[in-house]
């Protein structure tokens, strides 16, 4: 039986998450390579064509955030450096998510 991210500290691979899957589900590693291929490609377009963004059940959400323009310091020079308006591409975690790693707040 392989080993678990459960039996060590460290975060686990690719390979182990497409591994632990596969015999968890039953299914062959290339199915759930493919799976997991097919769920970001789905998550990528769903995020670039909804402003609401693409929400992992359970999870949280993948959205597009829009930055406006600001102006910084250049530390050197003391000269001030605008900067243009930008997209971000953010990840909110899910109430269930936090409650379920950190627990639920009293």
């Amino acid at each position: 039986m392989a080993k678990t991210a459960t039996s060590n500290s460290k975060a686990m691979t690719k390979s182990e998450i497409y591994r632990h899957m596969s015999e968890r589900l039953d299914v062959p590693r290339k199915q759930a390579v493919q799976f997991f291929d097919e769920l970001a490609d789905l998550a990528y377009t769903q995020a670039k064509k909804n402003e609401r963004g693409f929400v992992l059940p359970g999870l949280g959400k993948l959205i597009v955030a829009k930055q406006g323009p600001r102006t910084f310091r250049n530390p050197q020079t003391g000269e001030p450096v605008k900067k243009p308006a930008s997209k971000k591409l953010k990840f909110r975690l899910s109430k269930q998510a936090k409650d379920s790693v950190l627990g639920a707040k009293k």
